[in-house]
């Protein structure tokens, strides 16, 4: 249990970070590669977190092992740790995660800053209907 509650913390830290940098996001991506890079960098360390903390709730719980970052998401909607719509909405993340890992150089601006910049409050449920489950 401690495990959880510190990923959850880590989390929180992520989205503070994100949220201290989020102003003017578009030309600060485009035009500050430093800026850029701390950016989705964090992102990472958010999505990343964000499934650690699933498979150590999914451990905690003695629920089935994951084959995926996805359906680690998923299992926690199946066993109603989190609400079944919302997590299948959000295990987007895991593909995003992935894709910060391994397409950074494709990522568009827009994307980051207008789509996924609005999602920051999903996290914030995310962790929210893990509290209120343990």
């Amino acid at each position: 249990m401690e495990r959880i509650n510190q990923k959850i913390g880590r989390i929180r830290e992520y989205l503070s970070l994100i949220k201290s940098i989020k102003d003017d996001c578009l030309s600060r991506f485009i035009s500050d590669p430093i800026y850029r890079g701390a950016l989705l960098h964090y992102l990472y360390l958010l999505a990343d977190s964000c499934i650690s903390l699933a498979e150590l709730v999914i451990k905690h719980k003695d629920l089935r092992i994951p084959q995926s970052y996805h359906e680690a998401i998923d299992i926690l909607g199946e066993n109603s740790v989190l609400e079944p719509a919302f997590a299948h909405k959000f295990a987007k993340i895991a593909g995003f995660r992935n894709f910060l890992a391994h397409d950074y150089e494709k990522v568009e601006a827009e994307f980051i800053c207008n789509e996924i910049m609005s999602m920051l409050d999903d996290v914030r449920l995310f962790t929210k209907q893990i509290e209120e489950s343990l």
